[in-house]
């Protein structure tokens, strides 16, 4: 089992399952989200217990996603696909887990839109998209 919450410790949140495979998204919209990349995880949506949701605020940043802060605190929190009969999983941004992690970063994604004051030389694969 995995912990974490966000800066206030309004939400906490507790995944029962195994994580996934993390990855880095240098895409636009999660650098302004962020102020930075966005290091996250997929989890099983079933595995994902959240206390403090009545903190939750949500953003629909496109027709398919929303993107899950504390309304208190701002932190960034969740990344939520909207078709949910594609996508059975949810993103946490991995900054917000309290417990040690034991999986790495394993790829970076959406590269042909990171930003420029910064350079990927961790030797990680790096997808365009």
């Amino acid at each position: 089992m995995h912990n974490g919450s966000c800066l206030c410790g309004a939400i906490r949140f507790e995944v029962t399952a195994a994580l996934g495979s993390a990855d880095v998204c240098h895409c636009q919209q999660c650098r302004k989200w962020t102020g930075h990349f966005l290091p996250s995880v997929e989890v099983a949506r079933g595995s994902l217990v959240i206390d403090g949701a009545d903190q939750l605020s949500w953003y629909a940043s496109s027709d398919k996603v929303r993107r899950g802060f504390c309304g208190q605190c701002g932190s960034s929190l969740f990344f939520d696909p909207l078709d949910q009969s594609k996508h059975d999983w949810v993103a946490i941004a991995l900054g917000a887990f309290d417990t040690p992690l034991t999986q790495c970063v394993a790829r970076h994604i959406f590269v042909s839109e990171k930003g420029d004051y910064y350079e990927i030389d961790d030797g990680l694969p790096q997808n365009a998209r």
